[in-house]
């Protein structure tokens, strides 16, 4: 008995089949487990976030939202809290001005040190209909109102921004981070999200053996009306677990149309 784990969201569905043994050949022992090594944990547990952010993603924004940059000017060292005050007055101000459209504010963030030390923020904000158009809202609700935007679609995808958003600091970056206390340094090393968030769960279904011998051996079918990722098909033996499995990704071949775009384009 094995089980497939499936992610539905407006023009894709992920897939996740987990089992034990080969392929689930008949009568064929899960495979003997290694020890993971810390290193090998703390990748696997970057991947593991990097897909939670991808499927939030993707269950709540199109690709015609906006990936924004919020900044100061050029030679700017604020305090932690007082970023924080402005980040707090600008998602108040924008919450605020949906809410007269009878429409909701999702966003996503994480605070970022650049660099030279200046503190910038990336965040992901759904567009809304009506004038002014949202991205003026934005720059108008900003403090120093210093924008960069870009809408979801030209960021090169969902799971290079999911990427983003969760990746670890790097060296510039850490050597910054010293410059912070403790308790500031939380702040620069994680994301947080508006609460009215879809948090996507899977659906799961039990299948037999057989059934997962045949898609192994053939390889999965695209859903009518989908088409397969094959980048995205990962099949083998987990070493640390001794669980077989397979993952893939199908898109909708005429989309779902969100604000006028697409969320991937067919290659």
């Amino acid at each position: 008995m094995f089980w497939r784990d499936q992610w539905t969201f407006a023009n894709s569905i992920e897939y996740e089949y987990k089992f034990a043994g080969k392929y689930g050949a008949k009568g064929e022992k899960r495979a003997k487990k290694k020890k993971a090594t810390p290193e090998q944990v703390r990748k696997q547990n970057q991947r593991n976030k990097e897909k939670k952010m991808r499927r939030l993603i993707k269950a709540n924004f199109c690709t015609a939202d906006y990936w924004v940059t919020l900044k100061y000017p050029k030679g700017t060292r604020k305090p932690m809290e007082e970023v924080k005050k402005d980040l707090r007055e600008f998602l108040g101000k924008m919450r605020s001005r949906y809410k007269r459209r009878n429409q909701m504010f999702k966003f996503i963030y994480r605070i970022e040190i650049g660099e030279r030390g200046g503190i910038h923020i990336h965040i992901i904000i759904n567009r809304i209909d009506g004038t002014p158009e949202t991205d003026l809202l934005i720059r108008e609700c900003w403090c120093s109102h210093i924008v960069n935007y870009t809408t979801l679609y030209e960021t090169g995808g969902y799971e290079e921004l999911a990427g983003y958003i969760v990746k670890e600091p790097e060296e510039p970056q850490q050597e910054q981070l010293s410059l912070f206390d403790e308790e500031e340094r939380k702040h620069l090393v994680k994301y947080s999200s508006s609460r009215n968030l879809i948090r996507p769960e899977p659906e799961r279904k039990v299948y037999f053996r057989r059934t997962m011998e045949k898609i192994i051996k053939e390889g999965p079918e695209p859903t009518p009306g989908f088409w397969i990722d094959r980048d995205s098909v990962y099949t083998g033996i987990n070493p640390y677990t001794g669980m077989s499995y397979l993952h893939y990704t199908e898109y909708r071949i005429h989309e779902n149309m969100g604000h006028g775009q697409t969320e991937r384009m067919q290659t």
